[in-house]
């Protein structure tokens, strides 16, 4: 696909370029680079969870209860609930209420460890791993076109990108705090 959208002054057309233009024109001095980055990768992270993920949606799901039927699907065995927690990336206390909710509508089960009653082990059942298989290549669709305005090697490239600046983030954003 074309280069991104640009005016003939050589601007870039999207709403955090608008802002970045608005910044240099009341404060020159400041370089506003890391917001081109930081503020476009939120304004796409918003509008992606404002799109709402559709298959998931249409088959009754959020998309954090989507990731821990995934986890549990792609780990193919039973995961504690913090195991849950570090696979979704997200809080214990929200595992928790997931796992309750997931649990009451038949798609995962949990058991009680026979050596320590305190420690819960959490499975598909056979109703929630049909929905994940039958699901996931709807989302995998779904999310394909979203980014189809990038051709694959754009497209791996933004990977590579992102991948990069993730595992920068995962392993030391905790050096970033002021």
């Amino acid at each position: 696909m074309a280069a991104p959208q640009a005016s003939a002054q050589g601007h870039r057309a999207d709403t955090v370029a608008a802002v970045v233009r608005q910044w240099g024109a009341v404060r020159p001095d400041l370089d506003t680079g890391p917001m081109e980055i930081i503020g476009r990768v939120n304004r796409c992270a918003a509008l992606l969870q404002q799109a709402e993920d559709a298959p998931l949606r249409r088959a009754g799901l959020s998309r954090p209860e989507f990731d821990l039927l995934g986890a549990l699907r792609r780990t193919g065995h039973e995961l504690t609930p913090g195991e849950l927690a570090r696979e979704t990336f997200s809080s214990g206390a929200a595992v928790t209420k997931r796992v309750k909710q997931l649990t009451e509508r038949g798609l995962v089960e949990r058991r009680v460890d026979t050596r320590d009653r305190r420690v819960a082990h959490v499975r598909l059942t056979d109703v929630g791993r049909d929905l994940v298989d039958g699901v996931l290549p709807e989302q995998l669709a779904y999310e394909r076109a979203v980014l189809s305005a990038l051709d694959g090697a754009r497209q791996g490239e933004l990977a590579d990108l992102l991948g990069e600046l993730l595992s920068c983030l995962e392993g030391h954003m905790r050096t970033f705090t002021l």
